[in-house]
C-alpha cells in the first residue's frame, strides 16, 4: 500500500491510500479511519489533483523537434534563413543528413521564402526547415534534390508532400528514436502529465508495440491510427481503447482523418477566402471518401478523429458524422460557423482543440481570417452548447505541457497582452476536466499529481508556470520534486 498523507482535496486535508494502481480510501486528517501503515509520501498541504492528459499529440515529432535548430523566434524568412546559416559550421551532420530547423510560421513575414534565399544563405548544405504547424517543408536545391523534389519552383512542399518528407526524416535507428521518446515522455511526466493521445503518422501501433516490449512505462498512451494502416488494424482486431502488447498503460487510439490543412500554412478549407486573395484553402479529403472511411472505422469500433480547422472542413465533417450516425471527435475546430457550434454536442462530437494556437495565431487569424475571429477557438460557446471539449497541444506545434494549455483557455492572454476574445474563456475547473480523464475517488486510478498551489485561484500566468511536485501514475512515481 502507498499512502499520500496531508493532501490538500478542495479544502480538505485528506489521506490517500493506494493498492494495485487504484485509490482505495480517501480519508480526512485526523479521522479514526486515517491509515497511518505503509509507503508513506507526505504533500504536506499540496493540492492533489487527476493526472493531467494531453488529447493531441504528435510523439516522435515532439521528440525530434527538441533535436533541431529552432527558428521559431524568425519574424521574415531572411531572419530564419539566418539562423540556419549561422548554424552550418557549428552542426556536425552525419553522412547523408540535411540541416534541419523547425518552427518557423511565416503567415505575416514581410518576405517570402524560396529557395534561392536558403541557398544563399547556407549555400551547398541540404537545408530543410519544418513549420511550426507541420503542414509546410522549406527546401534548399540541395535538400530539393535529396529528397526527390529536383526542379521544384518555390521549395516549399505543403501538406502530403512535407508528411512525406516528415515520415523520412524519422529513418533513424528505432533505438535511438525510442531512447529520445522516453526522454519526451519523461520531460512531460514532470509537468503532470499521465497520459497523451498520439496522433504520429505512420505505422503508431507497431512502434508502440516494439516499445511495450522494451517495457516503456512512463505514460498512458492511445496510439491513433491513420487510413494506410486502417485495414490492418481491423484484421487485427483492434478498437479504441484495446490494449497493445499486453500493456495496461498503451491502447488502440482513435482513427485519424485529415481533412483540410493548417491557417499558418494557409490551407485550412474556409468558406470564405483568404483575406486579399481568390484562396479557399486545401480540401485533402473529399465528403465521398470520408463517409465510407468513418463507417468502416466506426463499424469495427474504432472512433473517428477527424481534423478541420477552417469552417466549411468542420461543416463538411459535421455532415459526415450525421451521415454515418457514429460519435467521435473533431480535431481543432478553429473556426466555425455559428449555427454549426451546436451541432457538436447534438451529434455527440467531442471538441479537440488546442488553445494555446490561439495565442500563436491569433495575429495571423486577424490578418487572414480577418472579420471572422469572433468564431475561431470558441471554447465557451462550445461548451454552452453541450459539447465535450478535450484540450491538448498538438506537440511540438505548441508546448507539451497542460499548464499552458489551461492557462490560455482560462485567461486567452500571454506576454501580457489583452485578452483575445475573452468571451471566449472558459473557467479552470472546466479547463482540467477537459485535461484529465479521471477523478480523485475511491476506485478510480492513481494517476495523481500534487502541486504547490491552489489551480483555481491561479491567474493565467501562473497556471502557465505551475510547479508539479509529484507525478504518479497507477500508483508508481513518475517525476518528484519535493
Amino acid at each position: 500500500m502507498t499512502i499520500l498523507a496531508n493532501a490538500r482535496l478542495g479544502d480538505s486535508l485528506v489521506n490517500i491510500e493506494i493498492e494495485n494502481g487504484i485509490i482505495t480510501a480517501v480519508s480526512p486528517v485526523g479521522t479514526s479511519s486515517e491509515v497511518v501503515s505503509g509507503d508513506t509520501i507526505d504533500l504536506e498541504g499540496r493540492w492533489v489533483l487527476p493526472g493531467l492528459w494531453d488529447h493531441h499529440v504528435h510523439f516522435n515529432q515532439q521528440a525530434l523537434a527538441v533535436r533541431r535548430i529552432d527558428v521559431s523566434g524568425a519574424t521574415s524568412a531572411a531572419e530564419a534563413a539566418q539562423i540556419m546559416a549561422n548554424q552550418v559550421s557549428r552542426v556536425r551532420l552525419p553522412v547523408g543528413h540535411p540541416l534541419i530547423g523547425h518552427g518557423f510560421r511565416d503567415g505575416l513575414w514581410p518576405d517570402t521564402p524560396t529557395t534561392e534565399m536558403l541557398d544563399a544563405a547556407v549555400g551547398g548544405v541540404p537545408t530543410l526547415l519544418i513549420s511550426g504547424d507541420l503542414h509546410c517543408a522549406w527546401l534548399n536545391t540541395a535538400a530539393l534534390a535529396m529528397f526527390g523534389h529536383a526542379g521544384h519552383p518555390t521549395g516549399m512542399l505543403l501538406e502530403d508532400p512535407c508528411f512525406a518528407l516528415m515520415a523520412r526524416l524519422q529513418d533513424i535507428p528505432d533505438a535511438t528514436l525510442d531512447e529520445w521518446v522516453v526522454d519526451a515522455a519523461t520531460e512531460a511526466a514532470a509537468r503532470g502529465v499521465v497520459g497523451v493521445v498520439d496522433m504520429e503518422m505512420g505505422p503508431n501501433i507497431q512502434s508502440w508495440l516494439r516499445r511495450v516490449e522494451s517495457g516503456f512505462s512512463a505514460l498512458r498512451i492511445q496510439a491513433g491510427i491513420y487510413t494506410s494502416h486502417l485495414d490492418e488494424a481491423i484484421s487485427a482486431g483492434l478498437s479504441t481503447g484495446t490494449p497493445l502488447g499486453g500493456s495496461t498503460l498503451v491502447t488502440s487510439g482513435p482513427f485519424k482523418i485529415l481533412t483540410d490543412g493548417s491557417l499558418n500554412t494557409r490551407t485550412a478549407y474556409c468558406v470564405e477566402e483568404y483575406q486579399g486573395t481568390h484562396d479557399h484553402g486545401l480540401l485533402t479529403v473529399s465528403p465521398d471518401e470520408l463517409v465510407p472511411l468513418m463507417t468502416k472505422a466506426s463499424a469495427a469500433g474504432i472512433e473517428p478523429a477527424v481534423h478541420a480547422i477552417g469552417d466549411e472542413a468542420n461543416r463538411l465533417v459535421l455532415d459526415a458524422f450525421e451521415a454515418v450516425g457514429c460519435r467521435g471527435r473533431i480535431e481543432h475546430a478553429q473556426l466555425l460557423r455559428t449555427h454549426d457550434i451546436p451541432r457538436f454536442g447534438a451529434l455527440g462530437v467531442a471538441a479537440s482543440v488546442q488553445p494555446e494556437h490561439a495565442m500563436d495565431d491569433r495575429d495571423i487569424a486577424e490578418h487572414h481570417w480577418a472579420g471572422r475571429t469572433d468564431r475561431a477557438f470558441v471554447l465557451r460557446s462550445l461548451l454552452d452548447t453541450g459539447a465535450q471539449l478535450l484540450l491538448g497541444s498538438d506537440a511540438p506545434v505548441s508546448p507539451l505541457d497542460p499548464w499552458v494549455t489551461m492557462s490560455a483557455a482560462v485567461s486567452r492572454s500571454r506576454d501580457g497582452r489583452e485578452p483575445w476574445h475573452p468571451e471566449q474563456v472558459i473557467t479552470v475547473g472546466e479547463a482540467l476536466a477537459a485535461s484529465t480523464q479521471t477523478t480523485v475517488a475511491v476506485g478510480q486510478l492513481a494517476d495523481l499529481i500534487a502541486v504547490d498551489r491552489d489551480p483555481f485561484t491561479a491567474s493565467g500566468d501562473e497556471l502557465r508556470s505551475m510547479s508539479v511536485a509529484l507525478t504518479m501514475l497507477a500508483g508508481s512515481v513518475t517525476h518528484n520534486a519535493m
